[in-house]
């Protein structure tokens, strides 16, 4: 039936005063949702049911390429402007090079655009059938066309790489990162503004942003006084980041927000982290293979060390704070606890909470685990796993009971 639902406003979506890419699928039920759990993000108890994306044909003009913060090469196409879904689309995807031949999809071609999940357009294909001749066969690029260096192409990966560490498009890139919203979160740092630094030689590389000077800032074009001050405060106030955030900023490979938050927790410095070996890093629970390659890799550069070595000098956090244990009473002494589901106030609290009574907290349930923490909608694979090996669970409340009535 909710599927029946769903293929009706399918079929309903262009009276919508709004454009719709889908629609969502709950259980009828917050107490199985809430036990169901979540995996990382994404809540067992509800699903997406996608509407097909629209399609439109234009011409496809030429094809360039993009450098990516990890230097890898991706084409797009620049097309003849066309309405799709509300929206006048002029470029789309190529995904890879691999992609353009397989579907022989050539400069001057009539294309098949999509728009996937209403948001990301991409060349489904050529319309062969109206070819003139005059298409041109497109030549992936053998130089990077930011910095000029040789690309190079790592055998059994589609990806095509630039390895210069100076390439100035990948600086962009990795500086714009650096300041996201789920990084460093510094708001006035945008990707017009890394460009700026990086083509007027302030910034080569993210270290470079603490040691920017506002002088410096007042000679780019756009700014005045107060949008250098904006800019120095907002990165002076990234240095109060935790551990976990900078992980993330960095931009190591495979090493997302929830990979680095675990990094964090286990290791607790990036000095303990950069030691780390490739066997120790897959003990860790979540951490794979392909992870523990690509963040011994990382931190076996020597210019990425100088990068750590440039951020502690400018005062950025590369180590997790240890909460200093209270005077008196420590009646969590000795107790290991995992925390799972959501509380009334932040997890890392929580944990610092514990930890000063005297407890210990750490990611995954085993038979060293003396308690659960249950908070609303808690992860599904800690509360079986604590069901299975009979670990008690407790709730806030009888937490706070617990350390005293401590709140």
């Amino acid at each position: 039936h909710a599927v029946a639902v769903c293929q009706e406003w399918e079929r309903k979506r262009d009276i919508l005063p709004y454009e719709a890419d889908g629609m969502v699928i709950k259980i009828n039920d917050l107490r199985v949702s809430a036990d169901l759990g979540i995996v990382g993000r994404t809540p067992r108890g509800m699903l997406a049911y996608k509407f097909p994306g629209r399609e439109a044909t234009t011409r496809l003009l030429d094809i360039r390429v993009n450098v990516g913060r990890t230097g890898v090469l991706t084409p797009y196409a620049v097309l003849e402007p066309v309405p799709i879904g509300g929206v006048t689309v002029t470029k789309a995807t190529l995904h890879n090079f691999d992609y353009i031949a397989e579907k022989d999809i050539r400069i001057g071609d009539r294309v098949i655009v999509k728009r996937a999940g209403e948001v990301i357009p991409y060349i489904v294909g050529p319309v062969v059938d109206v070819r003139t001749g005059e298409e041109k066969v497109y030549t992936p690029p053998d130089r990077c066309p930011s910095c000029g260096e040789p690309v190079t192409r790592v055998p059994g990966e589609v990806a095509v790489y630039c390895t210069n560490a100076a390439c100035p498009a990948q600086l962009v890139r990795r500086i714009s990162y650096f300041a996201s919203r789920g990084a460093m979160d510094i708001e006035s740092l945008g990707e017009k503004t890394a460009q700026l630094l990086v083509d007027r030689g302030l910034v080569r590389d993210i270290a470079d942003l603490y040691f920017l000077r506002k002088e410096d800032l007042l000679e780019l074009e756009g700014f005045a006084e107060k949008k250098a001050e904006n800019l120095l405060a907002g990165i002076a106030a990234s240095k109060e980041q935790p551990f976990s955030r900078v992980l993330t900023a960095l931009g190591i490979p495979q090493v997302g927000e929830v990979v680095a938050e675990t990094l964090a927790h286990h290791f607790r410095s990036v000095n303990r982290l950069a030691q780390a070996t490739e066997e120790e890093l897959q003990q860790i629970p979540g951490i794979g293979p392909e992870i523990a390659r690509a963040v011994a890799e990382w931190f076996r550069r020597p210019r990425h060390r100088e990068i750590i070595e440039k951020l502690r000098r400018a005062g950025v956090k590369l180590a997790e704070e240890a909460p200093v244990a209270e005077a008196g009473p420590q009646p969590l002494a000795g107790l290991t606890f995992v925390i799972t589901g959501t509380l009334s106030r932040p997890r890392e609290e929580i944990a610092a909470m514990i930890e000063r009574a005297g407890g210990k907290v750490t990611d995954s349930v085993s038979r060293k685990t003396d308690y659960l923490v249950v908070g609303e909608a808690p992860g599904g694979t800690k509360y079986r796993r604590a069901q299975e090996l009979g670990v008690p669970m407790i709730n806030e409340e009888q937490l706070m009971e617990m350390m005293g009535g401590k709140s």
